[in-house]
């Protein structure tokens, strides 16, 4: 009598566990994202890591946090800093703030599907370096290495046989190729003071989507340009470098200066793709008069601030500069105000809390990636 087989097929479910991470490799995750939410503060990073630490028992007897900050040091990840006032501490490197920059790119762009491999793709056929699939009769003037030789050969034996075999002109084929563009971006960040009001932290979002992005850029679309500007009172250009540093100041919000350094930078591109990505959580409350005096009001919309953006979003429009903005707040009149600017851009707006702020704007960017402004 044959035996019933008793098992079956099935999926299980338990929690997932990295393999083979090292001591130091599981504490320098955490540091990363500690470092990030401290704006570099070396030491209040390790304050945190040494309580999660006695809650979490990340530790052991035989690897201490004291270990970890020596191995920092030995991998070159922190070093000796003197502040302006002569008192010595520990700071990140420029290696650490990469490996941040490494991380924010892996939890933010590993989230999202990936569309296309290649730069930025014009939907018309012509001299580029990205394969379409289809072929056209070979013209003077064509590259040869454009000329598909399997192609070639499969119209020679064709045409002439196997017995009279020769390879003419009218027998070659080129492949059709895509030019690949190029991308200019500006990022503005809102840092005013209402970033990190109502108890919730909507700058550290910030920063981690602008190094994700830079990460992005830098090393899978080297030809593109990605410029990062702040924006409060006033605006400001920053670096990459500068990014985990970041910190909300006591400002308002001078959505115009912002949008007027964007569009400076963006003039002085060669490329014909550029845009604008603004993320932001509150109105337009400031702006800079002729004579150096500053314009504020926080108590609503106030007319001549907000039709000075919606100025700014037009003259963006004659430049064809989209502009796309990441509204945070969700406030029923700041809405309105944004959709208004929109319009007046002919632009895209996204309305969106914390959650889910990255994977929009990568998504935002692969999809602008694949189109091509004629000017």
């Amino acid at each position: 009598m044959k035996q019933k087989n008793n098992f079956k097929k099935g999926f299980v479910f338990k929690s997932y566990e990295v393999l083979n991470q090292s001591p130091f490799e599981k504490l320098f995750e955490i540091f990363k994202e500690l470092i990030t939410h401290t704006s570099g503060d070396f030491d209040e990073a390790i304050d945190w890591l040494r309580q999660l630490d006695k809650e979490y028992e990340l530790t052991t007897a035989e690897y201490t946090i004291d270990d970890f900050i020596e191995d920092l040091k030995t991998k070159g990840y922190i070093k000796e800093d003197i502040d302006p006032d002569g008192n010595s501490g520990m700071a990140i490197t420029a290696k650490t703030e990469r490996a941040i920059r490494q991380q924010a790119l892996d939890h933010i762009f590993g989230k999202i599907k990936r569309s296309g491999q290649g730069n930025h793709k014009s939907k018309s056929p012509g001299l580029g370096d990205e394969h379409t699939g289809d072929f056209r009769n070979y013209h003077f003037g064509d590259a040869l290495d454009k000329v598909s030789m399997t192609e070639s050969l499969r119209n020679a034996q064709i045409n002439h046989g196997i017995g009279n075999f020769k390879l003419t002109e009218d027998d070659l084929v080129v492949e059709e190729t895509l030019h690949k563009s190029q991308m200019s971006t500006v990022l503005m960040i809102d840092i005013s003071h209402s970033m990190i009001l109502y108890g919730e932290d909507r700058i550290t979002p910030a920063k981690k989507v602008a190094m994700a992005l830079a990460e992005l850029i830098t090393t899978r679309y080297p030809k593109d340009t990605l410029d990062i500007i702040v924006f409060g009172n006033d605006a400001w250009q920053i670096q990459i470098k500068d990014l985990p540093y970041l910190k909300v100041g006591p400002y308002h919000t001078n959505t115009v200066a912002g949008l007027q350094l964007a569009m400076d930078l963006l003039r002085r591109k060669r490329n014909t793709n550029k845009q604008i990505f603004m993320i932001t959580d509150g109105k337009p409350s400031c702006l800079r008069l002729p004579d150096g005096q500053y314009y504020k009001d926080s108590n609503g919309l106030n007319p001549y601030i907000t039709n000075k953006c919606y100025a700014m979003a037009q003259q963006a429009r004659k430049l064809h500069i989209p502009i796309t903005t990441f509204m945070i707040a969700q406030d029923q009149y700041l809405m309105q105000f944004v959709q208004e600017f929109t319009r007046a851009n002919q632009g895209k707006a996204f309305y969106t809390g914390l959650k889910g702020l990255g994977e929009m704007i990568f998504e935002d960017y692969e999809t602008n990636r694949k189109k091509r402004i004629k000017g």
